[in-house]
């Protein structure tokens, strides 16, 4: 009988025991200064420290940016957009872009980011044309999609610019017609012919250049692609100048136009006699800025650009009211206009860089 107590005691202190155990390692999960989940923070698939995520209201967002290429200086810059937004609200942001400059491609980078269960999607669109049916898909999932350069598309809540495409387009020819002592013969490059925000600027710098400038001739050709590439910016610009010997300016929509142009007009030795100007970035125009063969070119910031879409995607899932004076949170885009069609939001954001300037926009 003693033996039987004693068997139970030794087995009820065994227990004891183990339930301390059991209790310690518990509470040292939960909430341990050692930072070890707890077993809800696993299961949640959280981390103590980590962010939440979520709008003011404490509602969490996953918003996608689909951007137009992923090595391209422009589009590392608008990433950063997307890292300071989420920075700054808590909201989770990525960007995603195809390897090349493919509407297929990027199509396809669209369908991937969908499938990622975003809220609101904003895209930068290669060829809009192609990009209709994977939006009408987003949107039929409920998913809100937010537009940059891309005006012209219709599966889309609201396209975000950074200004208005006669104000832009009016300016990039102000800066080639003072080069070019507002006489001669030029020619527009834009990316690619079905780029609907380049084709509206080069629109409206040649009516511009008509109504203000009539000793500039624009050349029969118009406009040329340049692939959105910089060495395919040389190439054409190269042709360019030996079809029209008496070219002298060349105003470029893509990032890469004008320094493409510049490259071919210092080969062919036309510093001073031939001019470039247009949309570009310091990455870019750099060497050609510094040797004196570019005077100076426009940009606006793609960070910004790409913060706004996210600050404009956060409203409308907020249920806030879209319409012209909205801020959407950043320089230039404070308030916005919005145009005829109720869809398209204009604010003010361009700029014009200088050899002195270019380290004010280092990207």
């Amino acid at each position: 009988m003693k033996k039987r107590v004693t068997r139970i005691f030794s087995m009820s202190l065994i227990f004891i025991l183990l339930l301390s155990v059991f209790a310690g390692c518990a509470s040292k999960s939960e909430g341990s200064p050692d930072g070890v989940p707890s077993q809800a923070e696993v299961e949640e698939g959280t981390e103590p420290d980590a962010g939440d995520n979520s709008s003011e209201d404490g509602r969490t967002y996953k918003i996608g940016v689909v951007a137009g290429e992923s090595s391209s200086p422009w589009y590392i810059r608008s990433a950063e957009g997307a890292e300071t937004f989420m920075k700054e609200r808590g909201i989770e942001v990525f960007q995603k872009a195809p390897t090349s400059v493919d509407a297929a491609e990027q199509v396809q980078v669209v369908e991937d980011v969908i499938a990622q269960g975003i809220d609101a999607l904003c895209i930068i669109p290669i060829a809009p044309e192609a990009l209709e049916p994977v939006l009408q898909k987003a949107r039929e999932n409920g998913i809100i999609v937010i537009a940059h350069e891309g005006s012209t598309l219709e599966n889309i809540d609201y396209d975000v610019e950074a200004f208005t495409p006669e104000g832009y387009g009016a300016f990039m020819m102000d800066l080639l017609a003072e080069q070019m002592n507002q006489e001669g013969k030029y020619v527009c490059m834009v990316s690619f012919l079905t780029t609907s925000s380049h084709n509206e600027w080069i629109d409206a710098a040649i009516a511009h250049q008509k109504e203000a400038y009539p000793d500039m001739e624009l050349v029969e050709e118009e406009r040329v692609e340049s692939q959105d590439s910089q060495e395919g910016a040389y190439e054409r610009a190269k042709e360019l100048l030996k079809k029209y010997p008496d070219l002298k300016g060349i105003l470029g929509s893509s990032s890469f136009d004008a320094p493409g142009s510049a490259k071919a007009i210092e080969e062919l030795g036309l510093v001073g006699q031939v001019f470039t100007t247009g949309t570009s970035t310091t990455s870019s125009a750099q060497k050609y800025m510094e040797s004196g063969v570019m005077k100076n070119f426009t940009l606006w910031d793609p960070a910004d650009s790409v913060y706004a879409m996210c600050d404009l995607a956060v409203k409308i899932l907020e249920g806030e009211e879209i319409k012209s004076g909205v801020d959407l949170g950043i320089e230039g885009y404070n308030e916005m206009t919005m145009d005829e069609t109720g869809k398209i939001l204009m604010g003010s954001g361009w700029v014009c860089v200088t050899k002195d300037t270019m380290a004010d926009y280092d990207f």
